[in-house]
Order: C-alpha cells, then structure tokens, then sequence
C-alpha cells in the first residue's frame, strides 16, 4: 500500500469508519529520510490519533534508530514490516524476507521495542513460501520481546498477493498468543469481514486493497458487524463529495504536477466498477492540470446523478 495510504487517504478512512490507520512503510536508512517522498510520509500535521507509522528495514540498529526518530516526529505506536512481498523490498533482506531468520526477527524485534516508549506492533505473513511457513514461532518471538499487537496476513511471501488468503494459520496464532491479532487478506465485504472474525477469533480486522476506491468500506463493515444489516451504497452525489474533497487535500499535499499524476490512480479505483468508468479514465488520464482534472470529476459524477441517486455499479 505504500503510495496509497498517504495521509489525505488515511485521514478520509478514519472519517469514514476507519478506527486505526498505519502510515506508508517508511525506510530505516537515514539517508533517505530527507528525499521528497520521505518527508512526505513523516508528515503528520493535523493526522487523527493514534498516528502509527510502518517502519521496514534488516538492520536492528537503523530500525531502532528510525523507529525512535519517528516517535520524535509524533508517531504514537510503532509497526515493523515483515510482510511486504514485494521484490525491491525483499532483496535487500526485508519485509517478509526477514521471515527466514527467526534469530534477526528477535534481534530486531528487541532492538526497536527497547528504543521507543510508544507501544510497538509486528506486521508479518504465514512464511517465507506454503513449505516453510513459521508464524506461530514468529509470533511467539513477537509476544516475548514485547510486541504489544500483531497483524497476520493470510500468505506466503511466495504468494504475493495470488490464490485465496488462508486463515487457518491466523487461527492458530490467535490460539497460541495472549496478545492481540488482527486478521488480514483478501477482506473485501461486510460479509467476509464477519466470518474472517468468528473463524479466526482475531481481536480485528485490517483492510488493505478493498479499501481503495472505496473507503466507505469501513463504515459498511462496522455497521454490519454492529447491526447484521446492510448500508446501501453511498449516494452518486455523495461519492462525488468525498471523492472532490479526497482529490483537494492530496493536491494541497503533493503540490500541482506530483497531485496531478499521483490522483489518477485513486480516481481510476474510484470509478473503475461505475456504469462508464472506463472511458472516463481514460480520458481523465489525459488531463494535464488539477483543476481541470477536478472538474471533469465533478461533471463526471454529476452526470451519473441525473440517472441514478446511488453508485451504479457494474456488478
């Protein structure tokens, strides 16, 4: 998600249901810390409590470095990154790379949970592939060097983001640990999200991907899980309100030409399922400045409410 859960973004999930948001992974090396995008994603003004920011790395003593550096920034709790499967993370030995040295998990674990006086949580997936899978010896790592929280996502690193999420292991780790843990993967619906927390007996439920495009999602999933019942999709005059103010603050945060570019793909997710989203994403791609784009939005969504008071979805 990194890219995606900036602050603008994370500040309309939590106004929209969201009880807990985690920043972008930001890197330990301390000679990124002052490129554009890092100082981006260390910026925390006016951010919802609590503010918890992702850290990542395989050195103990950077990660300790970073993690204390960060809590002078403002950050409130700390999560390490041991699930991003992503290859130019993993090939510098992090992310769920470090899920196969259980010695350096503990090493760093230590090192960042002794830095800081914030709470510190563990994000992390099943193993390295379906062969080697180790989250309950991971987890029980975690619980003994004073992670306070953990979050499972239902996948190998080999898996990427292919194949259907498990949740067997999560089960089995919420099982073996006293502390809390959050079930992740392939939660997409108010439905899922209910089964995903009976089956496992996770403590919450963190959603990633499907809440792209879509950040009502959160209070669809609340309400659902609060009253068995369905809320009905937002309003096209509604979506179009929090879409305009979503694409507002992250042109104020990215600047003209970054929030140009940076906004098409959140505008892509947001119209990709709509009766004639398509073609406006294609067209709205090629617009070359944020006014323009943003009333091309607006006409967009206008346009879909003179035929219809909800969200038309393709399926």
């Amino acid at each position: 998600m990194a890219g995606v859960t900036d602050r603008p973004f994370r500040q309309l999930c939590k106004k929209l249901g969201a009880g807990y948001a985690v920043s972008e992974m930001a890197a330990s090396n301390p000679q990124l810390w002052a490129t554009d995008k890092s100082t981006r994603r260390l910026n925390h003004e006016g951010e919802t409590a609590p503010i918890a920011v992702q850290i990542a790395g395989s050195d103990p003593a950077m990660l300790a470095h970073a993690a204390s550096f960060n809590v002078d920034k403002g950050a409130q709790i700390i999560d390490i990154n041991m699930g991003c499967p992503a290859k130019k993370v993993c090939n510098v030995a992090a992310g769920s790379a470090l899920l196969r040295d259980e010695k350096l998990v503990a090493e760093i674990l230590e090192a960042v949970v002794n830095a800081v006086n914030v709470p510190v949580t563990l994000k992390f997936r099943t193993g390295w592939d379906r062969d080697n899978k180790n989250a309950l010896s991971i987890a029980h790592i975690a619980e003994n060097t004073g992670i306070q929280m953990l979050t499972l996502h239902g996948r190998t690193r080999a898996d990427g983001y292919k194949g259907d999420a498990e949740y067997d292991t999560i089960r089995a780790v919420k099982a073996s640990v006293k502390i809390p843990v959050v079930a992740n993967g392939d939660i997409a619906s108010p439905q899922k999200a209910r089964d995903v927390l009976k089956y496992t007996g996770a403590d919450a439920i963190m959603i990633g991907r499907a809440a792209q495009g879509r950040p009502w999602i959160f209070r669809e999933i609340a309400a659902f899980l609060d009253t068995g019942t369905h809320l009905p999709p937002p309003t096209v005059i509604e979506a179009k309100n929090v879409l305009l103010e979503h694409l507002t603050h992250h042109y104020d945060f990215y600047g003209e030409r970054t929030g140009l570019l940076t906004a098409r793909k959140h505008i892509g997710w947001y119209v990709s399922d709509l009766v004639g989203g398509e073609t406006f994403r294609q067209q709205m791609n090629t617009l070359l400045d944020t006014q323009t784009q943003h009333r091309a939005v607006a006409d967009f969504f206008d346009d879909l409410a003179s035929h219809h008071e909800r969200l038309p979805y393709l399926s």
